[in-house]
């Protein structure tokens, strides 16, 4: 009877147990189904906040870049009267006339920001004012020289124009000789490399990937010359794009020379002593920006004459 009892027992307990055991399976479902309702929560949210940050750094971009675009507005505005002026003043206009040029091409391509082409725009920007400044001082000159002229006595003048021309005259033979020896005189640039350094120092040769060019490496070296005297000279080159167009930045130490009776820019430039021991010359220019594909030229000048030049090719 006992055993009956112990039976019993057993099978009343046993319902018990199943639903303690049903109960516990239930609280694991609601809380695991609960755990993925958070995380969806927690996914939404941060995806909302990403997007919102993208969508603030998009307007960010944009307001920087209507603020480029409005500067560069101002400083086309700002060349065309700077022109008028030196025109006016009897100065030379070239530079500023290839300034507005490009200041107009910037105006017209640029339809999209991103922080390349802003950053871009702002060395260009940055480059163009300093520029502007240069030519205010240029202006300032040119009006002391016009208002001296203006107050000269008219007598004077002539006779300094009579005088002028006798002296042109009497030297007329001498330049003519002066222009031969001035001929024989010029340095030529010889070997001329070119390669593309690499952010990690490597050197390769033409043709090259605009990715690979961190540094253009213009190498050459002058030519012996016993004509040319033992002087000080500036030896400037020029980069034309595909385009022909040079490559320039007034903030990296780019600017304007003389040649043909214009001015024009030059890309970069080195002021040596030539000591007539072919010596070696060797100019590293960092763009700043990537080379768009096609072929390019390199010029090498000095006194207003091409020394030589080499061609390289970004694929």
């Amino acid at each position: 009877m006992a055993e009956s009892q112990k039976k019993g027992d057993t099978k009343a307990q046993e319902p018990k147990k199943n639903k303690k055991r049903t109960t516990w399976v239930i609280a694991i479902i609601i809380g695991f189904l609960a755990m993925l309702v958070i995380a969806q929560f927690v996914k939404i949210f941060l995806d909302r906040q990403e997007k919102i940050e993208l969508e603030e750094q998009y307007k960010e971009e944009q307001r920087e870049l209507a603020t480029a675009m409005q500067e560069l507005s101002d400083i086309r505005t700002e060349l065309d009267e700077k022109i008028v002026t030196i025109e006016e003043l009897g100065g030379n206009i070239d530079s500023l006339v290839l300034a507005k040029k490009e200041v107009e091409q910037l105006l017209s391509n640029t339809r999209t920001a991103n922080r390349r082409t802003i950053n871009s725009l702002r060395g260009k920007v940055d480059g163009f004012q300093e520029l502007l400044e240069q030519k205010d001082k240029e202006i300032v000159r040119l009006k002391a020289i016009n208002e001296q002229l203006f107050s000269e006595n008219t007598d004077l003048k002539t006779e300094k124009n009579e005088l002028s021309r006798a002296i042109t005259e009497l030297n007329k033979s001498k330049s003519e000789l002066e222009g031969k020896i001035e001929i024989a005189s010029e340095l030529r640039a010889e070997g001329v490399r070119i390669t593309a350094v690499s952010s990690r120092g490597r050197e390769r040769e033409s043709p090259f990937r605009a990715r690979q060019v961190n540094q253009l490496k213009v190498v050459f070296n002058i030519a012996e010359n016993e004509v040319a005297p033992i002087e000080a000279k500036d030896i400037m080159i020029r980069i034309m794009d595909p385009q022909n167009n040079v490559i320039f930045d007034v903030t990296k130490g780019s600017g304007t020379f003389m040649l043909d009776g214009r001015e024009e820019f030059f890309t970069a430039k080195q002021e040596i002593l030539f000591d007539n021991s072919q010596q070696e010359l060797t100019f590293l220019y960092n763009k700043g920006t990537d080379y768009e594909a096609g072929s390019y030229r390199v010029e090498i000048y000095t006194d207003e004459y091409l020394m030589g030049s080499g061609e390289f090719v970004i694929r």
